[in-house]
């Protein structure tokens, strides 16, 4: 059961712990915990130890996948293990550990998994003991060693020589998402359920960071909630959009008071720009409001559209261009414009929709003199160049600020399809050298690009013959 249904692989010593624990004992008795050849010999062959790392796995995977799907056989695995981890979490010599004991957990090497993976296993399926023991667990969690080893596994920067963590039993059911603990500590008198932690974060915070959308809707339905109530970077609205939760996410903006345009400190990005890397109903929500504007750029002057145009979604790019008050052609601090990166990325679709526009230049280069015919064709992006090709008021020639040119780019890549592009236009400039004075017969020549090298002389008129 127990590696069947640990969320992560278990070393020896843990998986002999946790067999030694009994449910709702307050001492561990190491004499319980049977030694791991006794549980290998007991497993009769199905169950293995990697002598490196020491860890307990199954004989092979096809086993994990029978048992997967026979849930009948342990089907009350996760409880079972949640109570087993809370148990192991109250007992007399795990709260006996004080925050500034020394990280050495040979003693109680159960310890990082129970304090992790207990709120895991109990919002899969919550047993009456495992809320019991979890509120037992919580009327001094402020000095328990469990609540600053889960804060550090995901990465919190704590004091080590704090006795004390704010971090209270709410935010820890907040961040497992589990809705019955949470309803239930709301309901006890003295609990504030807008309290920041010891990271700055609330617990609407943590359930909006972790995707759980039902604590979310819970918590934002409360009066004495304030949404806007960031951690030290963002609001819990920019983390489910930064985080792509999308159940999270439509629960937010909806509620009155919600600010949708507030940005975060650390890279400047509104609630919009993160879900115009990949929300589509999402985007759509927070352009519903007026309070939201849809053309305010981050730190380095990247707009929601840019995001859109970068990362392919053309669902959101088509929804962006249906606005006014959205310019096209607004570069980033880099001088790239929408049209520029999707040339790069090769977008197609996007830059049609973006071409179709009359106040989208497709000869604008970056700050680098790089235009998005130069990019594409420096990429190899074969449909791109031959959709800006198509084009007239596109200069194929146009060089970036070291006087290379499209043409030069690609067969310096060995882009021989694009190559091919290129030299269909009658205006293509085949000797035109860069600032070191190669041309693009020179550079396929360096870098042994035969198949470019056939196209370019094959292109070069023949002199008369004088004879």
């Amino acid at each position: 059961m127990w590696i069947s249904h640990s969320q992560r692989p278990l070393q020896a010593d843990e998986l002999s712990h946790a067999l030694a624990v009994e449910i709702g004992s307050m001492d561990l008795d190491a004499d319980n915990a049977p030694s791991i050849v006794t549980v290998l010999s007991c497993c009769q062959g199905l169950v293995t130890m990697d002598k490196e790392s020491s860890v307990v796995r199954l004989i092979h995977f096809t086993l994990q996948e029978y048992l997967s799907s026979h849930p009948e056989f342990f089907d009350r695995a996760h409880s079972t293990i949640s109570e087993t981890c809370l148990t192991y979490l109250s007992s007399r010599q795990v709260k006996a550990l004080s925050l500034t004991a020394s990280r050495d957990r040979r003693g109680t090497p159960l310890l990082e998994y129970s304090s992790v993976y207990w709120g895991t296993h109990a919002k899969i399926k919550l047993s009456d003991c495992a809320k019991s023991l979890a509120l037992e667990l919580f009327c001094q969690y402020d000095k328990h060693i469990s609540a600053k080893s889960l804060l550090e596994k995901v990465g919190c920067n704590l004091d080590p020589q704090n006795e004390h963590l704010l971090f209270t039993g709410l935010h820890c059911v907040s961040f497992f998402g589990i809705v019955e603990v949470v309803t239930t500590l709301i309901e006890m008198r003295g609990c504030d359920i807008d309290q920041r932690d010891c990271t700055g974060a609330t617990p609407l915070i943590w359930a909006t960071r972790n995707g759980h959308s039902a604590v979310v809707k819970l918590l934002q339905e409360r009066e004495d909630v304030s949404p806007n109530n960031p951690d030290e970077d963002q609001s819990s609205l920019s983390w489910a959009a930064r985080k792509n939760h999308k159940g999270a996410m439509k629960q937010q903006p909806r509620r009155e008071g919600v600010s949708p345009d507030t940005p975060d400190k650390s890279f400047y990005q509104t609630p919009l720009l993160w879900t115009s890397n990949n929300g589509n109903e999402e985007v759509k929500l927070l352009l519903k409001r007026e309070d939201v504007n849809p053309d305010k750029p981050d730190e380095e002057g990247q707009t929601s559209l840019l995001w859109a145009a970068e990362s392919g979604n053309e669902e959101v790019v088509m929804k962006l261009l249906e606005r006014e008050d959205v310019d096209p052609g607004k570069p980033d601090a880099e001088g790239r414009t929408p049209l520029l990166w999707a040339a790069r990325k090769g977008h197609v679709g996007i830059s049609k929709l973006l071409l179709s526009r009359g106040d989208v230049n497709p000869n604008k280069p970056d700050n680098g003199g790089r235009t998005p015919l130069l990019w594409a064709a420096r990429k190899g992006h074969e449909g791109m160049v031959e959709l800006l090709l198509e084009r007239e008021d596109v200069d194929p020639n146009k060089p970036d600020g070291r006087d290379q040119t499209a043409l030069l780019w690609a067969a310096r890549n060995g882009h021989v399809e694009v190559v091919g592009l290129l030299l269909e236009r009658e205006d293509i400039n085949l000797d035109k050298p860069d600032k070191k004075g190669r041309t693009a017969s020179e550079w396929a020549t360096i870098e042994k690009h035969n198949g470019v090298l056939e196209l370019l002389h094959a292109r070069k008129p023949t002199a008369p013959s004088t004879i």
